[in-house]
């Protein structure tokens, strides 16, 4: 009973500070974002692309999958059986978490390119968020190492 209750209390840290992720949208801002000056540069979308923006890889997935599987290894066998069992589930824990928390962050995107007024052609890659059509008039906002694709 003592084991399902560690259990318990481990997975919900990892479930809390894996809601600590960094998740922003391209009309989200991060703290260092606010109050910063950005450049604004106008031009015409010229094609759009659907793109995966993988997800998060902080060491909370990898951490929480270990201590399960080395809670659920450590019940395999007695003896060294129990320590070799703690050991392989903790590593095959580690590597599902790791897994777990990637998949489950992962977000469609969008590569945007646009043609500025200037002439110049970029491409910007940012969260699908906003829906952008060939020939749409965008604002192309540049700043505080970040750039997003605006109407």
């Amino acid at each position: 009973m003592k084991k399902a209750k560690l259990l318990f209390a481990l997975m919900a840290c990892g479930l809390v500070l894996g809601g600590c992720a960094d998740s922003l949208s391209s009309s989200g801002y991060s703290r260092a974002q606010a109050r910063q000056e950005q450049t604004v540069r106008m031009g015409v979308v010229d094609s759009v692309r659907q793109v995966q923006i993988e997800g998060t890889k902080s060491p909370v997935g990898a951490l929480t999958g270990a201590i399960v599987g080395g809670f659920a290894g450590s019940n395999i066998g007695q003896g060294h059986g129990s320590d070799v069992g703690t050991v392989l589930g903790a590593v095959a824990g580690g590597l599902a978490g790791s897994a777990l928390e990637e998949s489950a962050t992962r977000k469609p995107g969008l590569e945007i390119t646009v043609k500025l007024d200037n002439g110049q052609i970029i491409a910007v890659t940012q969260e699908a968020d906003e829906t952008f059509g060939r020939g749409d008039r965008v604002r192309v906002l540049s700043g505080s190492g970040a750039t997003r694709v605006t109407h």
